[in-house]
């Protein structure tokens, strides 16, 4: 592991966040915790943390000695100084005087003590930052120190590598307890110039976050280096079958499985050749399943990952019921983990879901689980710093976590809960939507509403830029797919399994108005029509029910269709007869495939500002009638303009309605002549 310090990188934070008032020490503080928070082998999503101890003005004008300490929910990768609050020093020091104190309770010192009682809450190990007596302290969970000290041995092989530059204590549960186990550890070596947690990670310190920093790159580069001195082992593998199926067609089999649980999940999936070596390896199911590499993971990846079979190339019903069996077995497992442990818990505590949040998959790699693909990202991270951390541990010895019982108290340690916040999931969260056609007006206004409620969102569009516009403010999947094309559709499907893990509502949006008089109008108008209009709902329709067959969790088909298809217009044939006929084919789709959970619904709209009626052809038509743009288009029982955001509010309201299905939604205004009857 190298140094990324920078003097000039360094000196130019100082320079501006001087002009913010920052004073040097602290601006130095955010510099080293960017450092650390930036590389993914020392620290992960909000884990690890880093304080520097200096004076500070308070509301009274007088200089206090204050502890500036990571606050919840900063990650260091990106902390500013006011994710750093400042706690007074005076009661955190006399706290120490205490033989014994709640979480509760310390908590509530902590926020006491706070110059700024609006800012973050201060770390749960403040109180170790403060007693240790010096005035820049860093912890990280690095993966070289884990794999080291994640063994059976791990204690003996920390003393030999650092001697007694650093301290080693052995793990306990953090909060009060642990600070003063490392208060007490300082003491007994005052020279040291960091700590070993065995099981849990590595604490340095020093004058300044230079000298810390540097302290923490030097020893993780020893940890690498002794680390490489055994020699590369391999997990003995088990065998595969001749061939394997591919990511699209097992993901949504995995999601549904995992889905079906509890609440809907959304996949990452992660694949490299120490991953399919780890999971495809004949002792998996004692390796994976022998604890998180750092206590702090658990409430990110659960105490063990679903390990699953190789899926083999044309037995995707075997694989789907043996998915079903294992998510059943995790979820009896951990149940009886909960049971077990929580009998002797005090006070008592509620299960959380019982839903896995990795999957491993011989063959095929790993899946991230979580209700957003962001929390799917960070399973997905960590499970693959876990894997790194035990094949480091097994290429020594034999990689050792803490106790079952330490895990579980970790896991319903109300302070690690509070990391993942108590926010109410939105109406859509852990759902997948796509929306054909996404990339123009009405399209872009869908994806915006369904992600608004939580979803993750895949846009396809022919134009790719605009689907790349549209999905950038979603942060979705953008595809380039003519749904004229069954095979690019097929195609474009596939990627959004790959990606999510599966799809539970397809919005079929794309159209094109082709007009003409029909008794003139060229076949090959009306077929170009037909294509886009009808045979391009059915290609998307038919690619969202073969995923929504393999997961087993029914799904949402809802079409986009029109007024033509109630109330014809003169010259417009061409448009309004592929439209009644989807219409028709929207209807069937409710009858076919209701018994399968499958809810099919359109939404009829008119008079929508889009790529189909332009600014130009409202002028044009509203010319025509002799009306004004504003008449024209508010000529319905409400007198108002009818927007894209009202066509997908409906759409969203539709995907909500869980007891409808073969049902038009009308999105006009108010249309006497379009109502159906």
């Amino acid at each position: 592991m190298k140094s990324l310090w920078s003097q000039s990188d360094a000196r130019a934070m100082v320079a501006r966040y001087a002009q913010r008032g920052v004073a040097e020490d602290l601006a130095l503080r955010v510099y080293s915790s960017r450092l650390l928070g930036a590389d993914p082998a020392l620290v992960q999503h909000g884990g690890g943390n880093t304080s520097l101890k200096t004076t500070q003005t308070d509301v009274l004008g007088e200089q206090v000695e204050v502890l500036r300490v990571k606050g919840s929910g900063w990650d260091l990768g990106d902390i500013e100084p006011e994710g750093l609050p400042a706690v007074r020093m005076a009661p955190l020091l006399a706290l120490r005087r205490l033989g014994r104190l709640s979480d509760e309770g310390m908590v509530a010192a902590q926020r006491t003590a706070m110059l700024d009682p609006s800012g973050p809450t201060p770390s749960v190990e403040t109180l170790l930052h403060a007693w240790i007596p010096q005035a820049v302290v860093d912890h990280t969970h690095a993966n070289a120190v884990l794999a080291l000290i994640d063994q059976p041995d791990g204690e003996a092989l920390a003393r030999d590598l650092y001697g007694e530059r650093l301290a080693v204590a052995p793990y306990c549960m953090p909060g009060f307890a642990l600070a003063q186990l490392a208060a007490a550890t300082y003491e007994a070596h005052p020279t040291s110039e960091g700590m070993i947690l065995l099981k849990h990670g590595i604490f340095t310190w020093g004058p300044d976050a230079w000298t810390s920093y540097e302290r923490m790159i030097e020893f993780v580069d020893l940890a690498e280096r002794r680390l490489a001195r055994a020699a590369p082992r391999r997990p003995a593998q088990a065998a595969l079958p001749p061939a394997l199926a591919s990511l699209a067609q097992v993901a949504p089999i995995v999601r549904g499985a995992v889905s079906r649980a509890g609440a809907p999940m959304v996949l990452e999936h992660r694949t490299s050749a120490q991953v399919l070596d780890f999971v495809g390896g004949a002792e998996v199911e004692r390796y994976a399943r022998s604890g998180v590499a750092t206590p702090d993971h658990v409430i990110r990846i659960k105490p063990w990952p679903l390990i699953l079979p190789p899926p083999a190339a044309g037995a995707l019903d075997a694989f789907a019921e043996r998915a079903q069996a294992e998510t059943v077995a995790f979820a009896q497992r951990y149940n009886a983990y909960f049971e077990t442990h929580n009998a002797a818990a005090d006070p008592k505590k509620t299960m959380l879901d019982p839903q896995p949040r990795v999957v491993l998959v011989a063959g095929l790699g790993l899946f991230g689980v979580g209700r957003s693909r962001k929390e799917a990202a960070v399973a997905a991270d960590i499970a693959e710093t876990t894997i790194a951390v035990v094949c480091a541990a097994e290429a020594m010895s034999r990689f050792e976590s803490i106790s079952e019982a330490d895990t579980f108290e970790m896991e319903y340690w109300s302070l690690e809960q509070a990391k993942l916040g108590k926010s109410k999931p939105k109406a859509l969260a852990g759902q997948v939507v796509a929306v054909t056609g996404g990339g123009g007006t009405i399209g872009a206004a869908i994806a915006r509403a369904f992600a608004a409620q939580g979803a993750e969102v895949a846009v396809l569009d022919h134009n790719l830029d605009m689907a790349k516009a549209a999905a950038a403010k979603v942060k979705g999947l953008a595809l380039a797919c003519d749904v004229t094309d069954a095979a690019q559709v097929a195609t474009a499907f596939e990627a959004i399994a790959a990606r999510y893990g599966g799809l539970d509502i397809l919005v079929s949006n794309a159209g094109a108005a082709l007009s003409g008089k029909i008794g003139e109008v060229p076949d090959d108008i009306l077929r170009k029509s037909f294509e886009l209009n009808f045979f391009a709902h059915q290609y998307a329709a038919q690619a969202a029910v073969r995923i929504f067959r393999r997961q087993g969790m029914g799904g949402v088909l809802l079409f986009n269709a029109s007024k033509q298809a109630i109330n014809p217009g003169p010259d417009f044939g061409p448009y309004g007869l592929p439209k009644a006929a989807t219409l028709a084919l929207m209807r069937q789709y409710a009858v076919d495939h209701g018994a399968e959970g499958v809810r099919a619904n359109a939404v009829n709209a008119d008079r929508i500002r889009s790529g189909l009626l332009t600014d130009d052809m409202v002028r044009a038509r509203s010319a025509a009638r002799g009306l004004s743009e504003h008449d024209y288009m508010a000529g319905n029982l409400l007198g108002r303009e009818v927007t894209a955001e009202d066509v997908a509010q409906a759409f969203v309201d539709l995907a909500l309605a869980k007891a409808t299905t073969g049902a038009v939604l009308t999105v006009d205004g108010g249309n006497i002549a379009a109502a159906l009857r």
